[in-house]
């Protein structure tokens, strides 16, 4: 299966169904950052601290993985040189509706997070991660590539799921409330489903999903030659249907620089 090709039509869908991140921020939303009142989410509750970005205005910033009509129109907004990459076009189209409802430039780009050739070294002063490595096999390139397309002292701050999410049946979860371990670590969705879960799957066009260890997530950015100077943990709200979010946080957030 080309991964790629299948969570780009999958996503599509997303939009379609209304998923919270595809739906593109409000006109008060907007003039609240023009007026310097913003935030950004990585992660599904806790907003990035202030302290974590560089100065906004006049900086080049790459949304990577990161289209919806969300964190690039609001950084757009607060006066940044925007680039919105994703590999959904119906996820950029939100953000061509933001940008022209409301008159911002933002520059849009359909690709692969792994793979931005497209970018010369040293393009960007800051990058925006927001949670989406998982529908990736391999994350160690977009740590890779997001280190050679950032400037000496740019920053790279990053949303992804703790990989621990994976290890249970939520199946059962989903019919009797029990989390039961299933699966090992690193879980793919593509090889270690079983055949009727799937299949389901994939006939429903749900995205394709992969679990990362935290030496590939953490381990990766620091191989990659970042060092990070940030963290936190958070957690999926109760209409997300993550069970796990009950005992403990599932989400993490780094903020990480390219020395």
């Amino acid at each position: 299966m080309n991964i790629r090709k299948y969570n780009q039509a999958a996503w599509d869908q997303e939009v379609k169904r209304g998923n919270k991140w595809t739906l593109p921020v409000s006109p008060e939303v907007i003039a609240n950052a023009r007026k310097g009142n913003w935030h950004i989410l990585l992660t599904p509750a806790k907003p990035v601290p202030g302290e974590w970005f560089p100065r906004i205005e006049g900086s080049d910033i790459l949304c990577l993985a990161s289209g919806g009509g969300q964190q690039g129109p609001i950084l757009a907004a607060a006066g940044a040189k925007v680039t919105v990459l994703d590999n959904s076009p119906m996820q950029l189209q939100q953000d061509h509706l933001v940008a022209e409802r409301e008159s911002l430039n933002i520059r849009t780009i359909e690709g692969d997070m792994a793979d931005l050739s497209m970018f010369n070294d040293k393009s960007f002063d800051l990058i925006v991660h927001p949670v989406s490595n998982n529908f990736v096999p391999d994350v160690r390139s977009v740590w890779t590539e997001a280190f050679r397309v950032l400037q000496k002292g740019g920053i790279l701050l990053s949303g992804f799921m703790n990989p621990v999410i994976y290890l249970f049946d939520y199946e059962l979860a989903d019919s009797t409330g029990v989390l039961k371990v299933k699966y090992s670590l690193p879980y793919s969705d593509e090889t270690d489903l079983e055949e009727k879960e799937r299949t389901a799957r994939i006939e429903d066009g749900s995205p394709l999903e992969f679990s990362h260890t935290l030496d590939d997530l953490i381990g990766g950015q620091l191989d990659a030659g970042f060092v990070i100077t940030g963290f936190y943990e958070d957690r999926q709200r109760a209409e997300e249907n993550e069970p796990l979010a009950a005992y403990m946080p599932t989400c993490i957030a780094t903020r990480a620089v390219k020395p």
